[in-house]
This record gives C-alpha cells, structure tokens and sequence, in this order.
C-alpha cells in the first residue's frame, strides 16, 4: 500500500497519469473507498475501469453499488459490453427485486451482444437464482450455443427449486459433464434430502473416466453418508479427501468428516477428528462434536465441551443451543436445561426459536414435568407446531396422561390430519388407560378419513451401496435370496420354539421378520 501511495505521489509531481493502474492494485487489495475517490477524478471512465468497479462490488455483495455505476454508465454516454452485462448480471442475481434485472435483459437484446455465451449464462443464472426457471428455461431452450457453465446453472437452478426430476433429466441430456455439472446434481439431491440419490450419483462419478471428485464434491456427498449412516462409504470418501488435501485445506471438508463420525457414533474417532481439526476450528465444528455427543448418551461430555468452547472465546449460536437442550434431554436434565435455555437470552442475546422450545417441552415432558411443558407450549411467543405438540403427545403416552394427550393430539390432528402416528400413539394412550371407547372411535376417525398407517422402511449399507428394503417389498433384485434366508432363520426359530406357543404367536414372529 505504501508504494501505491509514492506512486500516486510520484505521478501527481511529474503530470503522469498511472490512474489505471493505481485503481487496478487497488481494486486487488482492496481498498475501495481510495479507489473510489481516484475513480472520481476521472472526467470520463472507461468502459475498462467501469467494469473492474462492478465486478469488485458484485463480488463483495454491494449489487445496488452495481446498478448505480451502470446507471452513471447511461448517463455518461459510455456502452457497456459484454463484460458489463456479465457482471451486472451476477449482481443483480443477488437482488430481491427481479425488475432491474429484466430492465437489464432488454437493454442487453439491444446492444449486440446477446450471441455472447458467456453473458447470456450470467443472463439464466440470474434468473434461476431469483426462483424464475420459465424465463431462464426459455433463454436455455432459445441459445445457439452452450457451453457446460450454461447446463451447470439450469440444473442449479432446478436443484434450487427443490425440482430434482427436471435436473436429473437435464443433467443426463448433456453433451459432456464436468465435475461442477456431478457436483451440482450430487449437491442438489443432498440439500434436497434425498440423501440415497445424492450417493447414487457420487458413486456412479467414481466409475467416470476422466473426472474425479473435488473438495466440493466431497463437502456436498460427506453429509449423505452422515444422514444415511454410511460409515463404511464415508471412511472411503474421507481417506480420498485425506490423499488429496482437502481435509487440510478445506474446512467445509473437515468438518463433514467430522460430522459422519458424529452421526454415525463413532463418537471416538469422531472426538480425533476434532481435535486433529486444532486451531482450524469453527463454530461448525463445535456444534458438530456438541450434537453428536448429545445424542449418543454423552451428556455430561457435550456439556463440558460446550464450558471448553466458552474458554476459547467461541461465541455459541442457536444450533449450540439445540444440541446442548438434546444434551440435556437424553441425559434428564432439568435443571440445566432450564438454565441453559434461560442464558441464551440473559447471556448471549439469542432468542429462542421453535427448535430450543421443542428441546425443552421434550425434557419436561420425560421428566414427568407434564403441567409446565404445557405452561410452556402456551406462552410461547410464536405458534407451536407439530413438532412440539408431538413432544407433549409422547410425553402423556409414556406418562399416561389421557387429558393432555387429547389436547395435544387434537391440535396434531389439526395441523397434519394425514400423519396416522399422532392416531396411533392417543390409541395406545387410551388402551393403557382401559378406554377401550376411546381406541374405538378413532379407529373409525381413521377409517373414515381414509388414514392408512405408512409401510416401515430402512437403509441398509453393503459393500458400496446403500439398499432400501420397505415391508412386504420384493422388489429388491435379490429378494428371492433374501427372503429364503429368513426363511431358514424362521425355521431355525421355530426349532428352539416352546411347543406350547400358539399358532397366533407363530404368525407375529414371522412377520415381524419380514
């Protein structure tokens, strides 16, 4: 910076003009408000200039800075081309108000350069980004030429709108992939929940000639395994990251890592992991470690975690809180509970949200505390959802509470009328308590209302690939060898059976294996 300034110096006493220059290393650093004061001098920017100025400012997240200097661009008589569109339209992507981009695609059609591929996919990934995938889709369809960047930023933003369908035709339409067009599609299904199909596609990118995996790639499937339970498959993605250096360098990397081990309650290496993480650390990796000690039984560790993360001047967010409430949960409690969730107000100005009030109905309702999680419930400054009602409902059904399992099971009812377990668990309620009435008559509510309990189904990780068995299924490919082996195992069973069970019996066992 300093040998900026003696050339500003240097230029202004001998009449050279290095204005360009200065601006450009500037722009580097960068120190915008010098910049701006040296780009203000200038009677008439070039169109050079004008650009570096957008592009800076969209880059930092200022896009009105953006659409005033193009504004100030018209009035100065100076043409954008087509490097001005493509910044403008990166930065009006981030706008809220899908007027001034629009505004900007007419302005574009007429200045000539709409055959520009570069600018034309700024163009539809402005508009897939602010949610309008009939205008972007129309400028795809409408494009002489597209380059990979073009399919990448459609099948964004399908992903975007939750419409993996139309992604995943897309993506398989293309000419030629690039480990940004697998990255997307993996990233979409993930973000989307479909955490199955996300490690579908990653694994079907292993057998891809010619690409391979980045950080990035990594970073998006690392959290399938997580949600899937596939440690096997996530030890592998994370000895390729290892081999490749994204586990160092890369902090989205290692905290996914971090977050497989945790979920899946290889709590030990996950504790490893964390440390070995070191002075890298962030907030995510807290929270990460919190949550999986807390709900893997290790309450009282999730909580001495959370004093050490204190002592390091780590500010703790709204998901600390979520994973220390579970903390407290699963290891019953109350009291620090309730301290807990008293100081994120009192200590750290964070306001309780739905998530922290379903933590705490949740503990007072195991611990029998069945009245004040009620009292909760009801002053609570935003509606309860099913959530939280579900809580109060389990609560009564373990403590056999009939009043208030009906009123929590009524607003349930309510609020998602086509969910047969808030039916299921009042019923269980009633029977408990010898309301045979009671069973009945939502046995016809559930009749009537065409409400059907949903078939069970589990993932099971072999080899490379994750299965999905659904009850009663046969449609998995080696279901006739699956469903010999239980059958054998039946027989084996049935062998050790005491002769004097009945042949009701018989039949619950069997079905309770398949």
């Amino acid at each position: 910076m300093k040998q900026l300034k003696q050339i500003h110096a240097y230029s202004l006493r001998n009449g050279l003009d290095y204005t360009k220059f200065l601006i450009e290393k500037l722009l580097q650093f960068p120190n915008l408000p010098y910049a701006c004061t040296l780009f203000d001098l200038i009677p008439r920017p070039s169109v050079f200039l004008y650009n570096k100025f957008i592009q800076t400012f969209s880059s930092i997240g200022q896009p009105h800075r953006c659409w005033l200097l193009y504004y100030q661009m018209c009035l100065q008589g100076c043409s954008p081309n087509q490097h001005s569109f493509t910044f403008l339209f990166a930065a009006c992507a981030s706008l809220l108000n899908a007027y001034p981009g629009q505004m900007l695609h007419s302005h574009f059609c007429k200045s000539g350069f709409a055959s520009d591929v570069f600018a034309s996919t700024a163009l539809l990934d402005m508009y897939a980004k602010l949610g309008m995938l009939r205008s972007a889709r129309q400028l795809f369809d409408e494009m002489p030429v597209r380059d990979i960047p073009t399919w990448n930023s459609m099948i964004a933003g399908y992903a975007r709108s939750g419409d993996m369908e139309a992604a995943s035709q897309l993506f398989d339409k293309m000419p030629v992939r690039s480990v940004v067009s697998w990255t997307t599609l993996i990233s979409g299904y993930a973000q989307n929940g479909k955490y199955a199909k996300a490690l579908e596609i990653f694994l079907r990118l292993e057998n891809e000639k010619g690409i391979k995996p980045n950080e990035v790639t990594i970073a998006s499937v690392l959290p399938a395994c997580a949600q899937l339970g596939a440690l096997d498959i996530g030890k592998r993605i994370e000895a390729y990251a290892r081999n490749n250096g994204f586990f160092k360098n890369n902090s989205y990397v290692s905290n996914a890592i971090l977050e497989v081990h945790a979920r899946c309650g290889n709590i030990r290496e996950a504790r490893r992991v964390f440390d070995e993480i070191g002075s890298k650390r962030n907030l995510c990796s807290w929270n990460t470690m919190i949550m999986g000690l807390a709900v893997h039984g290790r309450c009282s560790d999730a909580l001495q975690l959370y004093d050490q993360m204190l002592i390091r001047r780590m500010r703790p967010d709204d998901v600390t809180f979520v994973g220390l409430l579970l903390a407290c949960t699963h290891g019953g409690m109350v009291a620090e509970g309730r301290q807990i969730f008293e100081s994120m107000e009192s200590m750290f100005q964070i306001a309780p949200k739905l998530e922290h009030y379903g933590c705490l109905v949740d503990l007072l309702g195991r611990a029998g505390e069945l009245q004040e999680a009620y009292r909760l419930i009801q002053n609570m400054p935003m509606a309860p959802d099913s959530v939280i009602w579900g809580a109060l409902l389990g609560a009564c059904s373990f403590h056999g509470n009939v009043e208030l399992g009906e009123v929590a099971a009524e607003s349930l009812f309510n609020l998602e009328p086509w969910n047969p377990g808030n039916y299921v668990i009042l019923s269980n309620i009633y029977a408990s308590a010898g309301d045979w009435s009671g069973v009945a008559r939502l046995r016809k509510m559930m009749k009537g209302g065409q409400i059907t309990k949903r078939a069970g189904y589990s993932y099971i990780e072999v080899g490379d690939g994750i299965h999905e068995f659904i009850v009663e299924d046969r449609s998995h490919l080696r279901s006739g060898e699956i469903y010999a082996l239980l059958h054998g195992i039946y027989d084996i069973i049935k062998l050790h059976k005491n002769t004097h069970h009945n042949q009701n019996e018989d039949e619950l066992l069997y079905s309770s294996y398949i």
